[in-house]
């Protein structure tokens, strides 16, 4: 999937300064450990670490256009375009010549040909920057649905660039600084598009193309979610469901490594899976589909029902695996496997952050270790909730009446907010504004359908909300996670075909039998075994071993230490009130719950320490 650097000054002479384009580019290294490459000009770096996923030989980066030996643009480049091929078709009917059957030099021709402008004709996930030497101005730009990151810094005479701010922070020029709004938005669970964080950092917000030129910057807006009539009917729109997401599972397989897939035993996962088994057959391929799942030691045992658990993965994964042919491979983990100290740094310095929900990250980063060891690109399931309505606060009716983002109502009933307002942090950080500020910003955004009213429109703004918060949220986490690993992870359900259709799909024809995600479910009927379609939706596994907890508690101890970080932000007493609840108040996990903020805190404080962050209060 690759990761990208840059550097762009209108002022000094850059040539001079290829060794700090190179720190920043190393910092990229794990999500493109199979070469590396920088482009040098007076007024641009551009440094590139890759992953090889097509053309493994001719795809090298930054790239050039060579048109009559003239100065011309530069592309360095992260992520995949799936119409690649057609494109290439289209652009060599229009003229053009390529050396290479990279997707990256497709990118870069479109450029050429359709100016700034052509992003609105890919299809894919990517980030990439573009710097022309011809008008001096550099593009950073991407896909719709935020899959890839994306990251800049003005600097009083240019901006820096990076898929992630360990690379923007390898500068000298940039500071690791955390104000009280940073803050916020770590603590709220908010996930608000284009902020970073870091004080003067940017994420550039998805579907998007910055522009930088001498004059300063602008933003555009290449695409967005659109509020239109649906006028398929019910079967019609079960069918079409279906075509899309078989079509969006091949074009997704295409790569020259091995592709396998995530394999939960829900029904996201597993419809993905069976599509790509289906897909593969179809394409006359012998070597089965290699499905990977995760569980805990003793997990089924163990196991009690809660808000977030229904019931284990493993069995429904086993099933779904013995039904469509795949290989099925289960990674098992232990308490000691999430608590090494090896994992959580890694974690840590893959995030750029303190962790959001807990054992989850340590578990994904080991997973998608296993993966690498036999293949290098995976299919996942992530994104149908938002789309589909999978999550419980789509139909919980307080959730949904909340004057608020919607997955705060499990944040306040599994204990998050509670635990956060017992040690003061909530009232310190002004959070409860901060949250009503940020939420009346998203409904804002909302596109509205005329004549739409009542819960159908309360449900399109659920369902906005999600899209553009929540699963933003969880992509960046599996971002993070993959690549910390040198794993692509592609997500066919941010298809922005998909995406379109089904977000404008009335509520009730998505919840038509009184279920959660029922246009999905009712796609892939006959598909997939009766027992996962019939199943509740439960999230990414968490441990629910007490040990886990007692664990956690002791590095919570470990903070009431004379000038620990974390105490500038929570007192020694407070954190008191937390290690005061008895041993399995904090057995249920995940970002809403009383032990994700035992989570939070410890990283929090081991974060400002390792990356050396300034807080400003």
């Amino acid at each position: 999937m690759c990761g990208l650097a840059g550097w762009v000054s209108f002022q000094r002479d850059l040539t001079a300064h290829t060794d700090i384009a190179s720190a920043m580019t190393c910092t990229m290294e794990c999500r493109g450990p199979d070469a590396g490459g920088l482009w040098t000009s007076p007024r641009a770096i551009l440094g590139h670490r890759r992953l090889a996923i097509i053309d493994l030989e001719g795809g090298r980066q930054p790239m050039a256009a060579v048109e009559n030996d003239d100065t011309q643009p530069v592309i360095t480049y992260t992520g995949e375009v799936y119409n690649f091929r057609e494109l290439r078709e289209e652009l060599r009917a229009l003229g053009h010549a390529f050396r290479t059957s990279s997707d990256t030099e497709v990118v870069l021709r479109a450029y050429l040909e359709w100016g700034a402008g052509f992003a609105e004709r890919l299809n894919g996930i990517y980030a990439f920057a573009i710097w022309d030497p011809r008008t001096e101005e550099l593009l950073l730009i991407r896909d719709r649905m935020g899959v890839k990151p994306l990251y800049y810094y003005p600097t009083a005479d240019g901006v820096l660039f990076g898929s992630e701010p360990k690379a923007i922070l390898a500068h000298p020029d940039a500071e690791a600084v955390v104000d009280p709004e940073g803050l916020k938005e770590i603590f709220s669970i908010v996930k608000t598009p284009g902020h970073a964080v870091f004080r003067g950092m940017h994420e550039v917000v998805p579907a998007t193309t910055v522009r930088f030129t001498r004059d300063g910057r602008g933003v555009t807006k290449y695409w967005e979610l659109k509020a239109t009539p649906h006028t398929d009917d019910l079967d019609t729109t079960i069918a079409h469901v279906r075509d899309l997401l078989e079509d969006i599972v091949e074009r997704q397989l295409v790569a020259d490594v091995t592709v396998g897939t995530l394999l939960s035993g829900g029904l996201d996962s597993s419809a993905v899976t069976a599509l790509a088994a289906r897909a593969l057959a179809k394409q006359g391929v012998e070597q089965p589909i290699r499905a990977f799942s995760v569980d805990f030691t003793g997990h089924d045992d163990r196991f009690e029902t809660n808000m977030q658990w229904a019931d284990p993965d493993t069995p429904f994964a086993v099933e779904v695996a013995r039904q469509v042919g795949a290989e099925h491979i289960i990674i098992e983990l232990e308490n000691e496997d999430i608590l090494d100290p090896e994992v959580r740094s890694t974690v840590l310095r893959a995030q750029d952050l303190p962790v959001s929900t807990g054992d989850m990250e340590y578990s994904l980063l080991i997973l998608c270790r296993a993966l690498k060891k036999r293949m290098t690109v995976a299919l996942s399931g992530e994104a149908a909730d938002e789309l589909f309505g999978g999550y419980t606060w789509f139909h919980d009716k307080a959730a949904v009446e909340l004057d608020s983002f919607p997955w705060h109502h499990p944040f306040e009933k599994l204990g998050g907010i509670g635990a956060l307002r017992e040690v003061g942090l909530w009232d310190r950080l002004g959070l409860t504004e901060y949250v009503k500020g940020r939420y009346t910003q998203a409904l804002d955004e909302v596109p509205r359908l005329e004549g739409e009213s009542g819960f159908e429109e309360r449900m399109r703004e659920r369902t906005y909300l999600n899209l553009t918060r929540w699963e933003n949220f969880l992509l960046d986490r599996k971002d993070r996670m993959s690549m910390a690993a040198s794993l692509e992870v592609r997500v066919p359900f941010t298809d922005h075909r998909l995406v379109e259709y089904v977000y404008n799909t009335p509520w009730a024809m998505k919840s038509f039998d009184g279920r959660e995600k029922s246009l999905l479910r009712a796609a892939m009927r006959g598909l997939l075994p009766d027992s996962v379609l019939d199943r509740k939706k439960n999230p990414y596994p968490s441990t629910q071993d007490r040990d886990y907890e007692i664990a956690l508690r002791e590095q919570v101890q470990g903070l009431l230490v004379e000038g620990a970080p974390v105490l500038r932000l929570v007192s020694q007493a407070d954190i008191r009130k937390l290690l005061d609840r008895p041993v399995g108040a904090y057995a249920v996990g995940g970002p809403w719950s009383a032990r994700a903020v035992l989570e939070r805190l410890i990283e929090f404080n081991t974060w400002v320490t390792e990356y050396d962050v300034r807080v400003e209060l």
